[in-house]
């Protein structure tokens, strides 16, 4: 049982809340029963987990929660990333809000085969935040990275200023959907042809056209695809 606030492990997990530490050590955190259950279920490398009253003392797991509650377990893993591919998947550019990125990826799990691709500029996909956001589908379908000249397949950007609607869209399998932050968007030779989400607002959230974007290309690629 972990008694001292000194203790190796402990100091391990207090570190891993930098991103630097995280791409350093090569390790990230996962906080709760459902987010280590994923990872179980996953097989995904594991460094060591910690259980509140069983590895730990309850108060020093206390202080170590991002949570704010608390929490009873939490684990600690390797960082993991997939490769681009599959027929549908998104890639992201400069979106730097990591509970977008957890949300992303979540959404793509649940409505693609293929990953998160990450472009330039986003969150880091390892932080408490993403983790969180992801639900555990991180642990389900790792993200990947690539630069835009690297995607394969076809790109199909969205855009608020896209001169067609996500519904006159051609979808041809293998296609990745590329997605900006709200206020950044895209690089220009996307924008150029990208195409909308009709809204009675300004825009919408990231996340949330990634997913409207998710269901379309699911409802709309063709059964051999």
């Amino acid at each position: 049982m972990i008694r001292s606030a000194d203790n190796d492990k402990l100091k391990t997990i207090r570190k891993l809340r930098d991103k630097r530490w995280r791409e350093k050590l090569g390790l990230f955190t996962a906080e709760g029963e459902d987010l280590v259950e994923a990872a179980a279920r996953a097989d995904w490398p594991t460094a060591f987990v910690l259980r509140a009253g069983e590895d730990v003392e309850p108060e020093l797991m206390g202080a170590l929660s991002t949570l704010g509650s608390g929490t009873r377990v939490i684990g600690v893993y390797e960082r993991r990333w997939a490769e681009p591919g599959g027929d549908v998947s998104v890639w992201l550019h400069a979106v730097r809000d990591p509970g977008n990125v957890g949300t992303i990826i979540r959404s793509v799990h649940a409505l693609a085969d293929g990953p998160v691709i990450l472009g330039p500029g986003c969150a880091d996909p390892f932080s408490p935040q993403a983790v969180r956001a992801s639900m555990g589908s991180l642990f389900a379908r790792p993200p990947a990275r690539a630069e835009l000249a690297e995607l394969p397949g076809n790109r199909l950007a969205l855009s608020s200023r896209g001169p067609r609607t996500l519904r006159e869209a051609d979808f041809v399998a293998p296609v990745v959907l590329c997605l900006g932050a709200e206020r950044g968007g895209l690089p220009a030779e996307l924008e150029a042809a990208s195409v909308r989400i009709p809204v009675h607002t300004e825009s919408l959230n990231v996340a949330m056209a990634a997913t409207v974007a998710l269901y379309e290309a699911a409802s709309r690629m063709p059964a051999d695809a």
